[in-house]
């Protein structure tokens, strides 16, 4: 039975008998266990409930899942939901749970406890408690929140509110004791599949995820695509390591790849790999032109952003390399420890073009092939180079000058990217 909290007691109420409730119960645990339920997402499970939960003749006026995650930003979520209004979803972010709000809340007592609760919210209720958002408004009068703990550790919790001023009946609360495995059954598994989902797009990128989800696992499989690639890598990292105490070096690190991924992402590309203080990305797009004008957007923005951002104790500055060309991407490693990796020899001369970045101080610089993608204006020729494990000397490319100086247009005859106002300095930019 749901325990009571302060003054809300349980009330048995005329109408109340084993039967319809009990049979109720039971039919909404086969929902919840059943086919119609397992193909629900969050929401539609929290409406589903709602709505049988009424239909059954139990006065909620609103129910929350409050979903617990592995999310390196997310805390978890919250599905809303009341009667003839839409589901609504909010995340939260770490640090809720420290908040003067949520800290002095029957739900992190719940969640703590790992005990269910019955709270009024008329004032009746000795001690007092301090409601979060949640719970607030709706002119709702009482509530009662049950723990669903997770396999894994990880406690999770719904909440049932009602208008009714007598509040729940015992009977009415044995129903929702009842559902309470049934109903932890099933957002287990919708946070284990979100969870799945977010760790392998955290890790490995949304395109390895799909992979790997799709059964792509087994070692020496391998994918031959043609990409635009891009390698960046922060200059003097020896020197800012050296200089700067560990914590302040890490909080550098991140501010960086703040700026470099994001680039990255909204510009249509995924980083592939972190190396230390380098990135290596690639644009997948629908021509080869538009995979390069797509890396290119994203190696700018990148830039525009370091040029942008100005910590008092460093400066951040990158080398980037773009190369259009042929990779194997697909699992490498030993036995059961494999990496969703790019190979190949196009991954090999983009890493080197990009040594000749940080020796000539270029920012930005491009394989022969890679410039020839662009449009014909936007790339200047700055001579052959030797590249280590290339026999013949490589032709690189720059942006040219007349492209640096204010807005720019991306693109080719079949698409483009506009990059308005933006000055990343000048092409050869000073090293740390």
């Amino acid at each position: 039975m749901i325990a009571g909290c302060g003054k809300s007691g349980t009330r048995p109420t005329a109408g109340d008998g084993p039967g319809g409730h009990s049979a109720a119960a039971v039919e909404l645990i086969e929902w919840l266990a059943g086919d119609e339920c397992h193909d629900l997402d969050d929401a539609g499970l929290a409406a589903g409930l709602g709505q049988r939960l009424r239909a059954a003749g139990l006065p909620i006026d609103r129910l929350t899942l409050h979903l617990r995650t592995l999310h390196p930003e997310v805390f978890g979520r919250s599905v809303l939901w009341a009667p003839d209004e839409a589901v609504e979803v909010r995340s939260r972010e770490h640090g809720i749970e420290v908040s003067p709000g949520f800290a002095g809340s029957p739900l992190r007592h719940v969640m703590e406890s790992r005990e269910p609760l019955v709270v009024r919210l008329d004032g009746s209720a000795d001690p007092p408690w301090v409601h979060t958002d949640l719970f607030q408004g709706r002119d709702l009068v009482e509530f009662a929140i049950v723990p669903l703990r997770n396999a894994d550790g990880l406690v999770s919790a719904a909440s049932f509110s009602t208008r009714r001023q007598t509040g729940f009946t015992a009977s009415e609360q044995a129903v929702l004791s009842r559902i309470v495995p049934a109903l932890r059954n099933a957002c287990e598994i919708l946070t284990l599949r979100r969870v799945e989902l977010t760790l392998l797009n955290t890790y490995v990128g949304a395109t390895t995820a799909r992979r790997v989800m799709a059964g792509h696992i087994r070692r020496g499989e391998f994918e031959t695509i043609e990409a635009g690639l891009m390698l960046c890598d922060l200059r003097g990292f020896t020197e800012l390591s050296n200089r700067l105490p560990g914590g302040r070096v890490l909080e550098l690190l991140n501010a960086y790849f703040d700026l470099v991924v994001p680039a990255i992402t909204q510009a249509g590309g995924e980083v592939i790999k972190f190396m230390g203080d380098a990135a290596l990305a690639f644009f997948h797009h629908d021509s080869p032109a538009a995979s390069c004008a797509a890396a290119l957007q994203g190696a700018l923005s990148a830039q525009d952003g370091l040029v942008r951002f100005k910590p008092p104790d460093a400066e951040l500055h990158a080398g980037i390399a773009l190369h259009y060309g042929e990779v194997g991407y697909g699992n490498i490693g030993s036995g059961q420890r494999l990496d969703f990796t790019m190979i190949g020899p196009d991954v090999n001369l983009v890493s080197r073009i990009q040594t000749v970045c940080s020796a000539t101080r270029h920012s930005i610089l491009m394989s022969e092939r890679f410039a020839k993608l662009l449009d014909t204006k936007m790339a200047m020729a700055i001579g052959r180079h030797e590249l280590t494990g290339f026999f013949e000397p490589v032709e690189l490319y720059s942006l040219a000058d007349s492209l640096l100086n204010g807005g720019l247009h991306i693109g080719h005859k079949n698409r483009g990217f506009h990059l308005a106002d933006m000055s990343v300095g000048n092409d050869r930019g000073t090293g740390s």
